[in-house]
């Protein structure tokens, strides 16, 4: 697999999301119109540092729609196969997650029409508020200002998914994951 980020880029942005993105790390094209793949050596200071770039010259990341890093990685080929690793993985955030708002954003690429995003989200929300319920923990699933979003990116059948506070969702508007979805 190799990649630890996901960019969407802009319409008519590609070339220049390339020359942007290489300065960070390898950037991998994929089959997916307008997707890039990215692997840096340290997710955190990559997207601090993009995000310093952007704030001292706003053109430079104007051709990126969204930029997302993620902490766990795994290949999947089954629909059921992708669900029993994501809550395996999304095991990880349990101790953040207790008695916080949160909810899961997930862009698919590839597996349509097996694979949905919104049931998707919706069953790792579920998942994740019985584990933590079973935990004594609680927790609920919040919209408008949550805690904490994770993040579940594909790439084919490949997968990552990563765990974002309220304040970095706040200083990293490139991560695209607070428009809401109502359900």
């Amino acid at each position: 697999m190799g990649w630890n980020v996901v960019v969407t880029v802009q319409e008519g942005g590609y070339q220049e999301a390339l020359k942007v993105l290489r300065q960070f790390g390898e950037v991998g094209r994929t089959e997916y119109f307008n997707v890039l793949t990215l692997r840096v050596p340290d997710y955190r200071q990559f997207i601090e540092e993009l995000h310093a770039e952007g704030e001292r010259d706003p053109q430079l990341v104007h051709c990126l729609a969204g930029v997302v890093p993620v902490i766990q990685t795994f290949s999947f080929q089954t629909p059921a196969e992708f669900e029993e690793k994501s809550r395996q993985a999304s095991c990880a955030w349990l101790p953040v997650l207790g008695g916080k708002s949160f909810h899961v954003r997930m862009h698919r690429r590839g597996f349509k029409g097996k694979l949905s995003s919104l049931e998707q989200e919706q069953q790792l929300d579920r998942y994740l508020i019985e584990a933590l319920e079973l935990a004594g923990e609680g927790g609920r699933i919040g919209f408008d200002d949550p805690d904490a979003v994770i993040a579940v990116e594909t790439v084919g059948g490949h997968a990552g998914l990563s765990l974002w506070s309220r304040q970095d969702l706040k200083r990293y508007p490139l991560l695209h994951l607070t428009r809401g979805r109502s359900r």
